[in-house]
């Protein structure tokens, strides 16, 4: 078997997930047909994301196409490709996985995450069941996702791959700051932290930090303009925030670039857990990953314990970023790229699809059966969801769901009144 006759296809919707296919797929060998689908759902990405995801994963223009999900699905009964990343929230994702299992001659079906996975989640595995490779980006991502599927009986298999955001700064060939580079930039998060309060003393935060050097801008950098959709929902955006606090310093900048070139001018970058941590570790430019708010799965930043690189607010104003000790390294995202395996992986799988031995994967519909799933597909796919099913489903999912809730608060409720009774009575 030669790579030259793999043709991969990835399918994405929401903007971290377009950023992620789209890098991973542009790692594939070159000899490779690379090719990516943007799935229309109401969180698409707009065009200005897409172009931004584009402009550093090695994908052309020329190889990227919008569809809707039956477009998707003629062209995969049609012309299945050899192999499909399937790189969406959990919900499409399964859905996604689904549809390909059940097609007469299917492909090597590989999904992941994108960013920093650990904690790894059992979520994570559940939605994505079916798949044949998982890619991980870390030796800890391996290690830890293996020991939740082999816990829960949810079986994956794991293959690695270099964090595409990462393998891209180290491709720039920088070493450290750019010369004159003097910016410190706040890689903004949708939900990180996610009470406002919280959100509001980060605003706070920056505000002092670009009154204390006047001369020096801080780049708060945001995920997305005015307007566009992000994977996850903002609540308390940082622009609403910052302009809340009164009149902005001149120095305090609010960005859409690409994070690449926001680093070009980067002295140092600071964060709670974006991934942007990594692409700045790994063009050895120092990092200061907040822990004002504590370390907790919750937050995504249990990672960086260990690493030499969390810190508080006294050591944002006083400019003390750091990099990671080696040791957290190698384990955690920044490992040698010769160790990756998913493309070999993948021509193993293939290997097998070709002799056709690629075994039919077992797809546990959960509870609530063909309406569970119809549910999923209406809840991801919204209005652009027009079949009967989808709307059985909401018709009696959304009532249902209201009930499910609305008990599960009274059974809380219960257990902090018995609890506080235990309590009072010792």
């Amino acid at each position: 078997m030669t790579a030259r006759t793999i043709r991969i296809v990835g399918i994405a919707d929401t903007d971290s997930y377009v950023k992620w296919t789209a890098a991973l797929v542009g790692t594939a060998p070159t000899a490779w047909d690379r090719a990516m689908r943007v799935l229309q759902t109401p969180l698409a990405v707009s065009d200005e994301q897409l172009g931004a995801a584009l402009a550093t994963s090695g994908l052309p223009e020329r190889a990227v196409a919008r569809v809707t999900l039956s477009e998707l699905g003629r062209s995969l009964s049609d012309d299945p490709p050899d192999v499909v990343v399937v790189g969406a929230r959990g919900p499409l994702a399964r859905v996604l996985i689904r549809q390909l299992a059940g097609l007469r001659d299917r492909p090597v079906i590989v999904t992941g995450l994108p960013g920093i996975s650990i904690p790894a989640t059992r979520k994570a595995l559940f939605y994505r069941q079916g798949a044949d490779l998982f890619v991980v980006h870390s030796h800890r991502e391996r290690a830890d996702f293996a020991a939740l599927a082999a816990a829960t009986g949810i079986g994956h298999r794991f293959a690695l791959a270099s964090l595409p955001f990462a393998a891209a700064a180290a491709r720039t060939g920088h070493r450290g700051p750019a010369p004159g580079a003097s910016d410190i930039v706040f890689a903004a998060q949708a939900v990180v932290p996610r009470e406002r309060v919280e959100r509001a003393r980060v605003a706070g935060i920056l505000r002092r930090l670009a009154l204390v050097d006047p001369e020096r801008r801080v780049v708060v950098k945001l995920r997305a303009a005015a307007g566009e959709h992000q994977t996850h929902l903002e609540r308390d955006s940082y622009p609403e925030l910052l302009h809340a606090l009164g009149r902005l310093p001149e120095n305090l900048v609010l960005s859409t670039e690409p994070m690449q070139a926001a680093l070009d001018r980067a002295a140092g970058l600071v964060t709670i857990s974006s991934t942007a941590a990594i692409e700045a570790i790994a063009r050895g430019i120092p990092v200061l990953a907040l822990d004002t708010f504590g370390v907790s799965p919750a937050l995504i930043n249990v990672v960086f314990e260990g690493s030499g690189v969390l810190g508080g607010e006294d050591d944002l104003l006083a400019g003390r970023f750091r990099l990671p000790h080696e040791s957290w390294r190698r384990e955690n995202y920044l490992h040698d790229p010769e160790e990756d395996d998913w493309t070999a992986a993948v021509e193993r799988s293939m290997g097998l699809r070709r002799r056709g031995l690629l075994v039919k994967p077992a797809l546990p519909t959960g509870r609530g059966g063909r309406l569970r799933m119809a549910w999923e597909r209406k809840t991801v796919l919204g209005p652009l969801d027009r079949s009967r099913a989808g709307w059985w489903a909401l018709a009696v999912g959304v009532p249902a769901r209201t009930v499910v809730r609305a008990a599960q608060r009274v059974r809380g409720r219960r257990q902090v009144s018995r609890s506080a009774s235990a309590s009072s009575s010792r």
